[in-house]
């Protein structure tokens, strides 16, 4: 702390989600006096991270907070003392997300930024970089907590587990936060009135029980939700669940479960997206360009509401107050990815990181005994853990055969030959940001 107060330092500061991220603290100034935030970015996001820092100095102005707002490209000088680091940057920006969606497609697998040959290609590029930042932290702030909202948030946080040793580190998500939000409104309560309680692993988590005064609420959001469903058309596409999917499950998945139940109606909208030049990174791509230049504008001194069409909605909200309930000890229910210590989820093992709700104190998260997901996708469960554990070593070690098998058991992946295709074929495409895979044989 300097005098007295939080230094934060957000690496990604150029990020078009960082305005969400000041709002947050400024409406928590009353209990988290943050006194330095610095916006930490590299020089290929220099420009917008000084469209960023402007727009945050204006809505800080607004509210006649005190807050020193420190664009900069020397991530130790950020890092430096710092209270709390939240990670928030894409390796390769939105041009390799690109990449991840359109060369799966061309061999005819989802891709997808976070699952699939997507999801283990941003892994690949993401992880060392978030290992670096821990060996970073241990020299200049090693008693500081990484929040990481970067994706995939799980793998990340799994690689920081097994690599990293004891960092303080939580990955964060915000399906938990969305689905939490979907049931009270179904319920027509507030969400301060519904405890949801979650389990799983990232992007492959399950509300299992939603609480309202002592009674489980949840099969009746269920009920009525497969009764709506069969009313109402789903997106584009992509029909609802068979009915009675959702109550034989017995508990509401995130949306990522699609991409393994309706393999075949995912892939066939993805490739329908990219004839009609509609794939989600080209769409994200239309919307941050619209975004800067609302943030260019010097009489803009809020958040733009257009920011909930980005995706990835209340992510940085969600992280300043996770970190306003570790800085005060609140003791209040999040959704956060931590070690399964003590196998808070029995059916995997203590070296792997799940997403589960957990009780927010001075020292940490404290997970909540809420058990298994539904026993009918344990075993898919068991199955990505795996997959992201090859993914992990293979990212730390560049080892080209340790990936090829990662491809190979992706579930996603119909088979090793369509595997090994794939990998080459990213590999070459991001090389650049794959410094570790350069004198890998094939």
């Amino acid at each position: 702390m300097i005098n007295g107060r939080l230094k934060i330092a957000t690496i990604g500061g150029g990020s078009s989600y960082t305005p969400e991220l000041v709002e947050g603290f400024l409406k928590r100034l009353h209990e988290l006096p943050v006194g330095e935030l610095w916006l930490v970015d590299v020089e290929d996001g220099a420009h917008k991270q000084e469209i960023v820092t402007d727009l945050a100095r204006r809505m800080a102005q607004k509210v006649n907070a005190d807050i020193r707002i420190v664009p900069t490209l020397d991530r130790r000088a950020a890092l430096d003392n710092a209270d709390f680091v939240t990670t928030q940057f894409r390796v390769g920006f939105l041009d390799a997300r690109e990449k991840d969606e359109r060369i799966p497609a061309s061999h005819h697998v989802i891709g997808q930024e976070t699952n699939g040959p997507g999801g283990m290609f941003k892994a690949l590029r993401t992880i060392p970089v978030i290992l670096d930042i821990c060996r970073d932290m241990d020299e200049l702030c090693p008693d500081a907590w990484l929040i990481s909202f970067t994706n995939p948030s799980g793998i990340n946080a799994e690689a920081v587990l097994r690599y990293a040793g004891k960092r303080k580190m939580i990955g964060l998500c915000n399906n938990g936060v969305n689905m939490h939000a979907d049931i009270a409104a179904h319920l027509q309560l507030p969400e301060s009135e519904v405890r949801v309680d979650f389990t799983g692993i990232n992007h492959m988590v399950f509300a299992v029980h939603a609480w309202v005064h002592g009674e489980d609420r949840l099969p009746l959001v269920l009920r009525e939700m497969e009764e709506e469903a069969e009313k109402e058309p789903c997106e584009e596409g992509i029909t609802p669940y068979v009915p009675g999917f959702l109550q034989t499950l017995g508990a509401l998945p995130c949306s990522y479960l699609r991409y393994y139940v309706k393999t075949d109606e995912m892939l066939r909208q993805q490739e329908k997206d990219v004839s009609e030049g509609r794939l989600r990174a080209q769409e994200v791509k239309r919307i941050e360009a619209a975004l800067f230049e609302k943030y260019a504008d010097p009489a803009l001194d809020v958040k733009p509401p257009e920011l909930a069409m980005r995706g990835g909605a209340r992510y940085s909200d969600a992280a300043c107050n996770l970190i306003s309930s570790l800085y005060n000890d609140k003791g209040d229910i999040q959704v956060v990815n931590i070690p399964n210590t003590g196998r808070v989820v029995p059916s995997l093992e203590e070296d792997c990181v799940v997403e589960v709700s957990a009780r927010i104190t001075k020292n940490g998260p404290v997970a909540l005994p809420v058990g298994d997901p539904p026993e009918a996708v344990t075993g898919l469960m068991r199955h990505l853990v795996s997959f992201q554990k090859l993914t992990e070593d293979a990212a730390v070690a560049g080892d080209y055969q340790k990936a090829l098998m990662a491809m190979t058991m992706n579930p996603l992946v119909p088979g090793d030959r369509v595997a090994k295709l794939l990998l080459d074929e990213l590999l070459e495409a991001h090389r650049k940001y794959l410094p570790q895979f350069a004198h890998t044989g094939r």
